[in-house]
């Protein structure tokens, strides 16, 4: 088993990401099911026990370090959501499966996509993000232009992007500042 030293060091402000287990399953698979959240997200597995049986597997993707799983729990141990680092391509990572729920803390968004580049950039050493965004989801494809993606292409469903890594620099003094965090 592959052992990823910096698991215990992604906590921010007012969430922190747990790498998502078997027994986060029924939290999953409820997020997944509920149209409140689901609108932009490929189907959901079939029950609880299929998430279950998937987190099994996918366990055994990250320990090759093929791909990264969280639930995002606020520092109090409440989740209030999950997201996912995947497809692995050269330089480059995806991002997805991100959800926030009615639990989230105010800044969650800001926090958990932090917490994501630091762990493509300077965990995993990639050089830009790619990720794409249902077409009408106008709020995400927002957050991500004010994180400093950039819109590589579109098409009838998505819009397809991507994050330098210099960029993300870039902004990220700014996004720290406007948590009223420092740097370190």
């Amino acid at each position: 088993m592959t052992n990823f030293d910096w698991f215990d060091k992604l906590q921010l402000k007012t969430i922190q990401l747990v790498p998502a287990r078997s027994e986060h399953a029924d939290y999953i698979y409820s997020l997944r099911i509920d149209p409140l959240y689901n609108t932009h997200l490929s189907p959901p597995p079939a029950s609880a026990e299929a998430q279950r049986a998937w987190i099994e597997r996918y366990v055994q993707r990250e320990q090759q370090g093929e791909e990264f799983y969280f639930v995002i729990e606020r520092l109090d141990k409440v989740a209030c959501g999950t997201v996912r680092l995947y497809d692995f391509r050269g330089p480059s990572f995806c991002w997805g499966s991100w959800i926030l729920d009615h639990n989230k803390s105010r800044y969650a968004a800001i926090e958990s996509a932090l917490l994501v580049y630091r762990i493509g950039f300077e965990h995993l050493g990639f050089d830009e993000s790619h990720f794409d965004v249902r077409r009408e989801n106008r709020k995400v494809i927002s957050f991500h232009k004010k994180m400093g993606a950039i819109t590589t292409e579109i098409d009838d469903d998505n819009e397809y992007m991507r994050l330098p890594k210099e960029v993300f620099y870039e902004k990220q003094r700014d996004i720290i500042d406007f948590l009223g965090r420092s740097a370190d």
